[in-house]
């Protein structure tokens, strides 16, 4: 083996023994879990938006080309948010449900 790769994993153990990783502490503030679920939301619709407009060509009379097929993940990213501002899928509520729910089980030891 390389001692330059032997060294590397040598320390990456070392550093893993004497630094052990704490995993976040559980928050059961409802305004944090309803702002990621709604970036959840907003994702989820992104995705779906994207697969509806995947086969939709760009060239033709009223295409943008190759500058619309550029920005287009721009402008699905935008209507994601904007639906999700306009109340989305009704995915947050119970996304921001399933997360309090979940951190308050995490915090009960």
């Amino acid at each position: 083996m390389d001692p330059t790769i032997q060294n590397a994993m040598t320390l990456t153990q070392s550093l893993a023994q004497s630094a052990p990783v704490k995993p976040p502490a559980p928050t059961s503030n409802a305004a944090t879990a309803t702002k990621t679920a709604k970036e959840f939301e907003s994702v989820f619709i992104s995705q779906f938006l994207g697969s509806m407009f995947s086969g939709i060509s760009t060239d033709g009379p009223f295409g943008g080309g190759q500058g619309e097929e550029m920005f287009r993940s721009m402008m699905v990213d935008e209507y994601g948010k904007a639906i999700e501002q306009r109340g989305g899928f009704g995915l947050a509520a119970s996304v921001t449900k399933e997360l309090l729910k979940h951190q308050q089980g995490a915090a009960t030891p």
